[in-house]
């Protein structure tokens, strides 16, 4: 199986899929792609010229949620989404959804891109939605998830699927960006996250994007 991942090194989204791979055993080749100004032609990968897309033995597709239900598909051990079970299989598509859609919003495009990206770029930090995000959305999205976890070590089906990956990979960018899941405010939710970035796959990841952080932003 010959693979091409296209996205960029910080993006949440192609997090996830790098360490869906890795736990999957699958190699594959990295190629970068910036998401403020996609290569030409990239629109054939992904017409809305988003990351990440994926090239598989000459077949496209993109979105990570896609991706990652493809490659379960063809590489089906170990099982990252509970197929024996109807309810939590779709548990765990929800909260896949809800670290896409909602974490991804308020912790990774709010926070995170105001305090890293727009430095990055040489633009200046919206504090105000900064602000916003955490005094506003952040702590209730953070009391779902922390409820939701009361007595358990993952989201779903009692077991590692892609909805703790998920999670995982928008609050690797809200830590890159300075904050922390309050241990004292949210203890299981914050167990979790130490649980999830423990992983390899994860610990390597976010060892690597930190220290590259550290040199472009001269930490």
């Amino acid at each position: 199986m010959s693979i091409k991942l296209y996205g960029a090194i910080l993006s949440p989204f192609v997090r996830k899929t790098r360490v869906f791979l890795a736990l999957k055993g699958l190699d594959y080749e990295a190629v970068n792609v910036d998401p403020n100004s996609p290569p030409e032609g990239y629109e054939k990968l992904n017409p809305l010229r988003r990351i990440p897309a994926i090239e598989v033995d000459g077949h496209t597709l993109a979105d990570s949620a896609v991706i990652c239900s493809y490659l379960e598909k063809t590489r089906p051990e170990p099982a990252l989404y509970p197929h024996d079970d109807p309810y939590e299989h779709a548990r765990t598509l929800w909260f896949e959804k809800f670290a896409d859609y909602e974490l991804g919003t308020h912790c990774t495009f709010a926070v995170f891109r105001n305090r890293v990206v727009m430095r990055l770029m040489g633009r200046e930090c919206n504090d105000q939605a900064v602000d916003k995000a955490l005094q506003g959305s952040v702590p209730t999205l953070f009391e779902y998830l922390d409820r939701e976890l009361e007595g358990k070590e993952y989201l779903a089906a009692d077991r590692l699927t892609v909805a703790d990956l998920a999670v995982g990979s928008q609050l690797v960018n809200f830590q890159h960006a300075g904050e922390q899941v309050d241990a004292e405010r949210y203890p299981n939710l914050a167990a979790h996250v130490q649980r999830i970035h423990a992983l390899e796959p994860f610990a390597k990841t976010i060892e690597k994007e930190s220290g590259l952080l550290d040199k472009w932003l001269k930490r």
